[in-house]
């Protein structure tokens, strides 16, 4: 199938961004957030970004308007029944996804693939919510959406080989690096990232080293951009412990079992960039 049309649910960062990495590519995007204040606000976000492009020099202002042309923002899920792709990128609780699921299912149309940007749970579950299993995958982009070239394809046990081929085309023509993987709780990079973030909480919390000269360490001694604890506050303090746990729940590791400091912490609403404090105060 050719993918024209793509609904993106979620108003988040994630959401966002996505919506900019597809009407890039020339599709047609359809924004929805449950309000539509919110649905304008982020279509607002996506032209600061692309304004930033074109001051840069990296984007014609003729293609500015282009993108944000083919970008329309509505609060109606009823307005994703003409797409041929929607992508769900709303919070990370599995319930609320599969209720989601249900009602795309019941909206879209019959040829439509549902989608789901999750990092961590099991899309399996999100399939059987609906009646087209075979046309439900995962599509994980990561963050941020429109820098990050990756894309993790996620087959669970009901995805057809023509869903699959879809998305994989549909993410290589949006420029994205599509690795294709099995519905299994972390899929690859949150499988392999995930106890190294959450080992450097521990470190920290021994008394091991300080914030700074664990981030240090790891950029220096590695050559990773971010130190561990730097990634957890842009990742969030919150998404990180739901991670973990869904990590722990499906393997039960205690590698992924989270650190107590990373739950102390969110139970304290510290959760990163995103309230402005977390390891790091970002205040300033």
């Amino acid at each position: 199938m050719v993918i024209k049309r793509v609904g993106i649910v979620g108003s988040g960062i994630m959401g966002s961004g996505i919506a900019e990495v597809t009407a890039k590519a020339g599709h047609e995007v359809v924004l929805r957030s449950r309000q539509q204040a919110t649905a304008d606000a982020m279509v607002a976000s996506l032209e600061k970004s692309l304004n930033k492009q074109v001051e840069r020099g990296k984007l014609e202002d003729a293609e500015r308007s282009a993108v944000l042309g083919r970008v329309r923002a509505v609060a109606d899920l009823g307005e994703l029944a003409d797409c041929d792709l929607v992508v769900e990128s709303i919070l990370e609780d599995l319930d609320t996804k599969k209720h989601l699921f249900t009602e795309l299912d019941r909206i879209c149309n019959d040829g439509a693939i549902l989608a789901t940007n999750t990092s961590t749970l099991p899309v399996v579950e999100m399939a059987m919510n609906t009646g087209r299993p075979e046309k439900v995958c995962g599509v994980h982009f990561f963050n941020p959406a429109p820098a990050m070239g990756l894309v993790e394809i996620v087959r669970c046990l009901t995805s057809s080989d023509e869903t699959i081929d879809a998305v994989t085309e549909f993410a290589t023509t949006c420029g994205k690096k599509p690795v294709l993987v099995k519905d299994q709780a972390g899929f690859i990079v949150n499988a392999l990232l995930f106890p190294y973030l959450n080992n450097a909480v521990r470190m920290l919390d021994a008394g091991v080293a300080t914030r700074e000269d664990i981030d240090t360490a790891m950029k220096g001694g590695c050559n990773f951009p971010m130190g561990p604890l730097e990634l957890l506050d842009l990742v969030g303090l919150d998404t990180s412990l739901s991670i973990l746990e869904a990590l722990f729940a499906e393997f039960q590791d205690p590698n992924f079992a989270p650190a107590p400091l990373l739950r102390r912490m969110v139970s304290a609403e510290r959760f990163g960039r995103k309230t402005s404090l977390g390891f790091y105060d970002y205040h300033k």
